[in-house]
């Protein structure tokens, strides 16, 4: 049996407040390029990792959110990811397959079929992608907007974490429905980027912004249709003042609650009832089974040139702990994404 080094990331301890690089070790094991007597499992030779924030979620001790198991410390993280099928026990995969789901930090993984999403058809588009654009947050992006949100043209959209690897897309797709739409985002380079790259209408630094009600009401004079957000806390305390009746709020994620010990309130709920606003959450993984009719809509427009896709991308395992630390203090642009091997 062929055994080689497997280097991987591994949690330390359970994290409170803010992650840091030293909550996570590189280890180097060893893992056998030969499937087990008898398993029915897939060997996958990880390409590309993505750093998400919900990461942060899963490294605390707690109950795991439904549908979510929280990581073990002395245990390797896991995500989603692109992978190389190496070996398989599964009749749906082969090996030189590549794939996209779920597997874990680290060069090569043992996983249970069940755990990769999808088999990947479109090669002739970085395979990057399958982390952010053609994956989990594409996916995030567009059943948030087309099945929570269900906009109209014309509709005004308040995008928070903009810039982001969901709120980037959000945008794009509002400006392609006939929408007008402002992000907010933590810097002037990622407020530059939304509105010279991106294509939203304008955009605004919330640093920048000591009373973000009457920023709201600056950008949105008539009102905000439908929200997407991705913070929470009190930029959702600000948008409910600012909501048009009837108005949607699309609850995607709220970065900026996963560090604290107390997550902050928000005052201003009445307002759902006055202006019979419809908020709601969703977990991507319930809309998965529209992932074909996802790419029917967005390959066309990558092949087109009109889908604009910012990746921040770092080379080996050994970046992978600063680059899913800074996540949380925006020091990334765009979509997180670890290479480990290219093929």
């Amino acid at each position: 049996m062929a055994e080689v080094k497997n280097k991987q990331v591994v949690l330390k301890d359970y994290v409170t407040g803010f992650p840091k690089e030293s909550d996570m070790d590189i280890v180097e094991g060893t893992i056998s390029l030969k499937l087990p007597e008898g398993s029915n499992e897939v060997l996958l030779k990880n390409l590309y990792l993505s750093c998400d924030p919900y990461m942060r979620i899963l490294m605390s001790k707690m109950e795991g959110p439904e549908g979510f198991r929280t990581y073990a410390p002395g245990s390797p993280l896991t995500g989603y990811g692109v992978a190389k099928v190496l070996e398989s026990a599964h009749p749906d995969y082969k090996k030189g397959d590549l794939v996209w789901g779920f597997t874990k930090w680290e060069e090569y993984s043992l996983v249970p079929a069940s755990l990769i999403l999808f088999k990947i058809k479109h090669t002739d588009v970085p395979l990057s992608y399958y982390t952010g654009l053609l994956g989990m947050p594409g996916m995030t992006a567009y059943a948030g907007f087309f099945e929570v949100g269900l906009p109209k043209k014309g509709e005004k959209v308040f995008v928070s974490a903009a810039s982001g690897a969901v709120g980037q897309l959000v945008g794009q797709f509002a400006k392609f429905t006939g929408c007008y739409v402002i992000g907010s985002a933590g810097s002037k380079d990622k407020v530059d980027l939304l509105k010279n790259k991106l294509g939203f209408d304008d955009a605004f630094n919330y640093k920048e912004e000591p009373d973000l009600n009457g920023a709201l009401k600056r950008y949105f004079p008539e009102g905000i249709d439908i929200y997407f957000e991705n913070v929470g806390g009190k930029t959702l305390d600000a948008v409910l003042l600012n909501m048009r009746v009837h108005g949607r709020i699309v609850v995607c994620g709220m970065v900026s609650q996963y560090n604290l010990a107390q997550h902050e309130g928000v005052t201003n709920l009445a307002n759902l009832i006055f202006k019979r606003i419809r908020m709601q959450g969703f977990n991507v993984a319930d809309y998965y089974q529209l992932y074909p009719k996802f790419l029917e809509y967005v390959v066309p427009k990558i092949k087109e040139g009109k889908i604009v896709y910012v990746e921040d991308i770092v080379e080996g395992l050994e970046n992978a702990p600063p680059a899913l630390v800074g996540l949380f203090s925006g020091r990334n642009v765009g979509k997180q994404v670890i290479v480990l091997a290219r093929e």
